[in-house]
């Protein structure tokens, strides 16, 4: 049980983290890509759609879009492009608009007339070659809005940062259990220790009792040298009547 659930939060915390390096390439991405004129991903340009004009036929706001770089003069009538505005109300702005037919302009430049499927109505301006930017292929429904969000302050925090705080915390956690668990086995063998040499005490001072009763039983066992009686030497008297009763004994002896 314990094993399963190691697993499972590992495999988690690897899901986040997958999260979070994803979330923030996909922000890198976006910022140096999207919406960029000059950037391209393999022959494709990537920009995401602000406004509804499209909505009727195609795609909504929100979409991200890829357009492929093209030359305009294979271009035709109900194709899709992406261009540089010249209208007065967007100039610059890049939109994207189906081509209702070809045509030049006042100073015969070669050119098409765009317009939005929503409303249905001619943009102001010819789009000439100079401004077109690519020929729409295909689009991603909604990708376009979640780019949008991870480059506000919100999308940052909840994408980017809280997995990456999460993961810090976890790591963290991780690191505090690590550490008390060290510190709880290293006061175990401090523990051990003080009792190993508290054991070693005791066995000592029970050596050193029995010692010392081994001792007090040795001494009890000597004899005390001031009760020892000492044997009486013979005095001068003693002498003279042993050497008279020997010279008595000679005589009997001659005798016989």
């Amino acid at each position: 049980m314990k094993k399963a659930l190691n697993i499972i939060k590992n495999t988690f915390v690897w899901l986040v983290v997958i999260l979070a390096v994803s979330m923030m390439i996909f922000t890198v991405i976006s910022v140096t890509t999207f919406n960029r004129n000059d950037r391209s991903l393999f022959g494709y340009k990537m920009y995401i759609v602000n406004s509804d004009s499209m909505a009727a036929t195609d795609f909504n706001a929100g979409s991200l879009i890829l357009v492929k770089e093209v030359d305009p003069s294979t271009l035709k009538e109900g194709d899709i492009i992406t261009f540089l505005s010249q209208n007065t109300s967007s100039f610059g702005e890049t939109v994207t608009h189906k081509i209702r037919k070809l045509t030049t302009d006042a100073e015969g430049n070669k050119g098409f007339i765009t317009y939005g499927t929503t409303t249905d109505t001619d943009d102001e301006t010819i789009v000439t070659y100079p401004y077109i930017l690519g020929k729409y292929e295909k689009n991603i429904p909604g990708l376009g809005t979640f780019f949008n969000f991870l480059k506000t302050t919100p999308g940052y925090f909840l994408c980017i940062f809280t997995p990456f705080m999460l993961i810090i915390l976890y790591e963290g956690i991780k690191f505090f259990n690590l550490f008390r668990r060290y510190k709880q086995e290293q006061m175990a063998e401090m523990q051990a220790e003080k009792e190993r040499i508290e054991q070693e005490k005791q066995e000592n001072a029970k050596m050193l009792e029995e010692l010392r009763a081994l001792k007090a039983q040795l001494e009890n066992k000597q004899p005390d040298p001031e009760k020892i009686i000492p044997e009486k030497l013979p005095s001068e008297e003693d002498e003279q009547d042993t050497t008279e009763d020997m010279s008595e004994e000679a005589e009997t002896a001659d005798k016989k």
